[in-house]
């Protein structure tokens, strides 16, 4: 038997929580509520969820904390997070994708855009097959078994990023335009804003570590991943060596 995906839903609300666990049901998931902070830590505890359906104001801790907590916590690191608020401005947006989290649904939200958002952010966390290993130099990406290694160091990284990586290193050399990541990314049913690009491409150079100089931002077009910045490494410590 298939399992349905688990929805951690954390909202203070009781009516909108209700509403939302309705329709997560009637459409194959497994919403389990969580109405603060404390609640919401005792259930990712118990049971990892596939999905959290983060509110951003909450009583005690705050969404926003909860996710940047989260998103430290090794156990809970790859786990996606949709947040849900009011807080509509820009700059509220993308303090809760700096925060870490994956996507951002702003209250009122009908329940088809809701459930295109959670379908959309598990299919990204799901490994991509096609490809299978894929190499840049000392960098080496394996879709089956969701691995990503730099000089034989593992790597880690949320989900939006491994897919983000698995794309730009298949499509090595090639610039991607914002809206060309957006659409091969996240989709081109999700309309979300080209500055969440920059903030995953951000996340992927952090999870990269040294070898976040393949990931390059060309001005005016967008991003590409190239290996000259290694092949030039090489050159220069070839030529060191002969000196």
């Amino acid at each position: 038997m298939k399992m349905m995906p688990r929805v951690l839903v954390v909202e203070d609300e009781e009516a909108i929580a209700e509403l939302i666990a309705v329709n997560l049901r009637h459409n194959g998931f497994q919403p389990t509520w969580a109405r603060d902070s404390e609640t919401a830590q005792r259930e990712l505890d118990a049971i990892l969820p596939d999905v959290i359906l983060l509110d951003w104001m909450l009583p005690g801790e705050s969404g926003l904390s909860l996710a940047r907590k989260w998103r430290k916590d090794l156990r809970t690191k790859s786990v996606p997070i949709l947040m849900l608020t009011a807080r509509g401005d820009e700059a509220d947006r993308v303090a809760g994708l700096d925060a870490g989290a994956d996507d951002y649904i702003v209250k009122p939200f009908s329940t088809k855009e809701m459930l295109a958002r959670i379908r959309a952010v598990l299919r990204r966390r799901a490994p991509e097959q096609a490809g299978g290993t894929v190499a840049i130099g000392a960098l080496l990406l394996d879709a089956s078994t969701y691995r990503v290694t730099y000089e034989g160091e593992l790597l880690k990284m949320g989900p939006t990023e491994f897919k983000l990586l698995h794309y730009l290193m298949r499509n090595a050399e090639r610039v991607h335009s914002r809206g060309q990541l957006l659409d091969k990314v996240w989709g081109d049913h999700v309309f979300i804003e080209e500055r969440t690009v920059d903030v995953h491409v951000k996340r992927l150079r952090e999870a990269l570590g040294a070898a976040s100089v393949l990931v390059e931002t060309v001005r005016g077009a967008g991003y590409r991943l190239t290996a000259q910045p290694l092949a030039a490494a090489l050159k220069k410590n070839a030529a060191a060596q002969a000196c």
